[in-house]
């Protein structure tokens, strides 16, 4: 059996970074800055979810030998909320904690001050949905986003399904747990599942996160609307940027996240699924996403080369989206065309990458990278 995971261990193998508390009109926000500005290459900017503050969110990611080949290419700098960093003050009595909304606006001026012209977001959960807002209010400054477990919805039936399957409602732990993991997760994966309910009960301050907690149960819906090609697509509102998002195909977000998807443009919009993964890809399952994310900044340009070190001969990447064809009137089943098939020779192993386009209304495309033995 492999030893219990170390998330002092993990926080600390990436370095400390430069740490800032910036003043904003919403109050104080920690945040930490890895490396300097690369040119004009925008910064990587990451938010977490509740119960997890950016060390126990991402480090896991950005430890990964893949993530770094990336990140040596651009700065990064991680935001907590306020009072989710390691070692923060308990707020006061009668502490009024920001709304969703005004999380979101007080990163404009957090970059303004630390000198970030622009950026690549990475969020998960509430850190998802504050990311979006921020793309949604300036889109100047967000070039492209990567949504792990995003809900554009308002607190919803889907929240509350959360919690009742989980069987735990009374405990403000519990509660978040059944937000991160499914409930076979939280019965079968018991290293993880002790690891994170101990960091979540005895890492942040109880009230801290209670607020944080209820700010994320308190947002209003993300507007959002699917464009219509050719009709208005300058004019509707949705997300201007490319987007990554991001779901365990057993995560109790699935339903959310496709949901989000239905709400974007289908042109600048990719929505990966990863197979044996639950509500924490990003820790499960980072080999993955640090190779989807390669090929997002990528097909950006900025990275002119993807170099693929830990694929395993024995799995794929299934990369799928939703397209819109509105020219489409037919209840006959959909046509399938190979749009494109190429064959790409890597040092260590041959990949094949085949993509399928289903013509007709609402569709799913697939992109699927495996190896060839």
């Amino acid at each position: 059996m492999s030893d219990p995971l170390d998330l002092h261990q993990i926080s600390c193998s990436l370095g400390v970074g430069v740490e800032h508390d910036v003043e904003t009109a919403h109050g104080v926000l920690h945040v930490t800055m890895r490396g300097v500005a690369k040119g004009n290459r925008p910064t990587i900017l990451t938010y977490h979810d509740i119960g997890l503050n950016h060390k126990s969110c991402f480090n896991s990611l950005f430890n990964y030998e893949d993530m770094q080949e990336v990140t040596q290419h651009f700065s990064v700098l991680h935001v907590d909320a306020p009072g989710q960093q390691e070692n923060a003050p308990i707020f006061p009595t009668g502490y009024q904690y920001p709304t969703m909304d005004e999380l979101a606006e007080m990163l404009p001026s957090v970059l303004t001050q630390l000198q970030v012209k622009s950026v690549i977001g990475i969020g998960v959960g509430a850190g998802a949905y504050i990311l979006t807002k921020l793309a949604l209010n300036e889109p100047s400054l967000v070039e492209g986003l990567v949504l792990i477990n995003i809900d554009p919805c308002a607190k919803g039936w889907m929240d509350w399904a959360a919690s009742k399957l989980s069987g735990w409602t009374s405990n403000l732990v519990d509660i978040i747990m059944g937000h991160h993991f499914s409930t076979d997760e939280l019965t079968e994966n018991k290293e993880i599942i002790q690891t994170y309910r101990l960091h979540i009960s005895q890492d942040i301050p109880q009230d801290n996160l209670a607020m944080f907690y209820n700010s994320y149960d308190g947002r209003i819906e993300l507007q959002m609307e699917r464009p219509v090609p050719g009709l208005n697509e300058n004019t509707v509102t949705t997300l201007r940027c490319p987007a990554l998002l991001v779901v365990g195909d057993t995560s109790p977000a699935v339903d959310a996240v496709v949901e989000c998807n239905s709400r974007l443009n289908p042109t600048k919009t990719t929505l990966l699924k990863m197979a044996d993964c639950g509500g924490l890809p990003q820790v499960v399952q980072p080999g993955k996403l640090a190779e989807a994310f390669k090929y997002f900044v990528q097909g950006m340009g900025y990275i002119p080369h993807v170099v693929l070190n830990h694929l395993s001969s024995q799995s794929g990447i299934r990369i799928s989206a939703r397209i819109f064809n509105p020219s489409s009137s037919s209840s006959s089943p959909p046509s399938i065309s190979i749009c494109f098939f190429a064959v790409i020779l890597f040092p260590s192993s041959l990949f094949v990458c085949l993509c399928v386009c289903l013509h007709a209304v609402d569709q799913l495309i697939t992109l699927i990278f495996f190896p060839l033995q």
